[in-house]
């Protein structure tokens, strides 16, 4: 009989690359890997000929090439922001099964300096097929992009379960107040960007529409980021240095591909991905003490709180009202800035997976030493990636040593 792998693993360090967010001088989606890469195995001891599995989001085979290694296992999931999320879950499964005991998740994505090198060091093939059934039924009725599609969800939240403009606002408010906690956050302070330091209702009320009824407020950053996580059987997670965090529960799901064929425009597949995550940890939603919820938008937030269960359905943004999921409230939420406040590079999920290592590692950083008032006392952490639009979906249930 299979055996329940809950425990079985844990991320044994977390850690970006050298230089994230607006990058003056470009580099390639490889260099933003390798120096988080490098940087990792330098914080956990664990050597580069020790890494056993390579995951990524489709370029697995080229990041052991250019490592020198030749892996047991490798996966190369790539379903957009949630992917890291499931490989670690795929990584559980394989080190609790035997297969290998040291796996490396990895991303590098340069959605900032894609525009300066034109598409060019993006690893991603440029172009797109007419052909597609996105291009055929969608593009007709005006659903061209991410902000047209969550627009759809937004509107349909507001007129379904009378949420309001405000209600979102607090989110993007609350996520930018983290921000002015962490140093490498873009929108840490005037200093860090023009646009950056603490938001107002007015500053949100204020920002231009980008597709109603979405503002430019409600919308992620477009950024560079490198990110990984060693992930690690007990017996090398007590080996080492670094405190480990284990892996209690995943689960992954997805309910649709093109936005038109959305069942519900205000329910997702974090519900499913959720709920298996918390029945493997053997844990629930009250168990849960932090979040790390993909944020491309604060509907996304949103809905994902409700689908996870940390609200009632229709109350998702209730998560975030009166600082609940700010510094210093009862429930910490996205406590490096989100992607709307400290970096977004178009797959978010490894920048959640670096925030939850180091909450409940208590090393919460801003990538070189300990940051106080940004750390938190949690010890139990969901963490939610979102992929498509609103299709896919990776949950993971991650608690302290």
């Amino acid at each position: 009989m299979p055996s329940n792998p809950s425990m079985s693993a844990a991320i044994v360090g977390a850690a970006e690359a050298d230089r994230i967010g607006y990058l003056e001088t470009p580099k390639t989606a490889t260099m933003m890997h390798v120096e988080a890469i490098r940087n990792v195995c330098k914080q956990t001891g664990i050597k580069v000929s020790q890494i056993e599995a390579v995951f990524s989001a489709g370029v697995s085979p080229q990041i052991a090439e250019y490592l020198g290694i030749h892996p047991k296992f490798f996966d190369t999931t790539s379903v957009g922001g949630c992917s890291f999320e499931m490989h670690v879950h795929h990584a559980l499964a394989a080190i609790n099964s035997g297969i290998c005991d040291v796996a490396l998740v990895t991303h590098g994505e340069i959605g900032w300096s894609a525009r300066a090198t034109k598409g060019r060091g993006t690893g991603r093939a440029s172009g797109g097929d007419p052909w597609v059934p996105d291009a055929l039924w969608s593009n007709p009725y005006g659903v061209t992009g991410a902000p047209s599609n969550y627009s759809h969800s937004m509107t349909r939240h507001m007129h379904q379960w009378g949420s309001r403009e405000e209600d979102f606002a607090q989110i993007a408010i609350t996520t930018r107040d983290w921000a002015t906690l962490n140093p490498r956050a873009i929108m840490q302070s005037k200093d860090t960007n023009p646009a950056g330091g603490p938001l107002t209702m007015a500053d949100y009320k204020a920002s231009r529409y980008i597709s109603w009824p979405l503002h430019l407020l409600d919308c992620c950053l477009v950024t560079d980021h490198g990110g990984a996580v060693l992930v690690a059987s007990a017996d090398v997670a007590r080996s080492l240095g670094t405190k480990p965090v284990w892996i209690a529960g995943a689960g992954e799901n997805t309910s649709h591909s093109n936005m038109l064929e959305m069942e519900d425009f205000t329910a997702t597949s974090a519900k499913a991905s959720g709920e298996a995550a918390y029945k493997m940890a053997g844990m629930g939603p009250g168990d849960m003490e932090m979040a790390m919820i993909y944020d491309s938008f604060t509907i996304t937030a949103a809905i994902t709180a409700e689908m996870l269960g940390l609200t009632p359905r229709g109350e998702g943004p209730s998560l975030w009202a009166n600082g609940a999921a700010g510094p210093g409230g009862k429930f910490p939420v996205n406590t490096n800035g989100g992607g709307l406040s400290f970096n977004h590079s178009g797959m978010y999920g490894m920048q959640l997976l670096v925030e939850a290592y180091r909450q409940l590692s208590h090393t919460a950083e801003d990538g070189v030493n300990g940051l106080p008032g940004k750390q938190t006392n949690a010890k139990s952490c969901v963490v939610n990636g979102t992929g498509g639009s609103l299709s896919n979906t990776g949950t993971l249930v991650l608690v302290s040593d």
